[in-house]
């Protein structure tokens, strides 16, 4: 089997080179694999960082935005390149930790799975969130996407999503900005048959808006949007 590990990018200039150092030393089971950067047209020197990555390691490409599309879009490119049976997607921010790719991949090699996410609420003593709204806002996300597809995920918003390119090619993603994750659960949620969702415990340490947390209240709203409608309507 082969992995593709999808990296959105968007002014990630001091964090870029050490998460895919990290991508790029962690275990994957014995899988080949493949390292997508997209750079969403960032003004920092991500672009420049990507490319020398690239040219340093073959495993790594780069693809770019010729201007800043949104996070959605960024994975949608890096989605329509991939060439592995499963598919990773990996912030470029280090507030996952590429070491749990081993736990979140057994499910695939041992048991089959399709669609296997990474929640930091089943691993509080390795979890740290930015603050209340954080923490509180996701769990009622979470909350209303498992009421309207009839789910019982414990983190809808997580980074770490992990899925067979087979349920990928069944859907088609329409989101742009910070809407992927409701709509890819949604429409996973309603294929036939509707895939077992497999949740691991994963770390997690937020950083600060300061330090480039790009999540708003606003993107909070975009989801409860997304929620009703990717869950209503294919």
């Amino acid at each position: 089997m082969k992995l593709s590990i999808v990296i959105p990018c968007y002014n990630e200039e001091r964090t870029l080179a050490e998460i895919v150092a990290q991508v790029l030393a962690t275990d994957i089971k014995g899988m080949d694999r493949e390292v997508i950067i997209v750079d969403d047209c960032s003004g920092d020197g991500a672009p420049q960082i990507a490319a020398a990555l690239a040219a340093d390691h073959p495993e790594v490409k780069v693809l770019t935005h010729p201007e800043n599309r949104g996070k959605s879009a960024a994975l949608k490119t890096g989605f329509e390149s991939a060439s592995g049976d499963i598919i990773l997607v990996q912030d470029a921010d280090l507030e996952y930790d590429p070491a749990d790719y081993a736990a979140l991949l057994v499910p695939f090699i041992e048991n089959g799975a399709d669609v296997v996410y990474g929640s930091r609420f089943l691993a509080p003593d390795r979890t740290t969130f930015l603050g209340f709204t954080h923490f509180h806002g996701n769990r009622a996300l979470t909350m209303l996407s498992n009421v309207m597809n009839g789910l019982r995920l414990t983190d809808l918003s997580t980074c770490y999503k992990v899925f067979r390119r087979s349920v990928l090619d069944q859907m088609t993603l329409e989101e742009e900005k910070f809407g992927f994750c409701p709509e890819f659960t949604a429409k996973a949620a309603r294929l036939k048959p509707k895939p077992e969702f497999i949740e691991i415990p994963v770390a997690y340490t937020s950083r600060s808006y300061a330090e480039g947390k790009k999540i708003s209240w606003r993107h909070g709203l975009r989801a409860i949007y997304c929620i009703i409608r990717y869950s209503l309507f294919r």
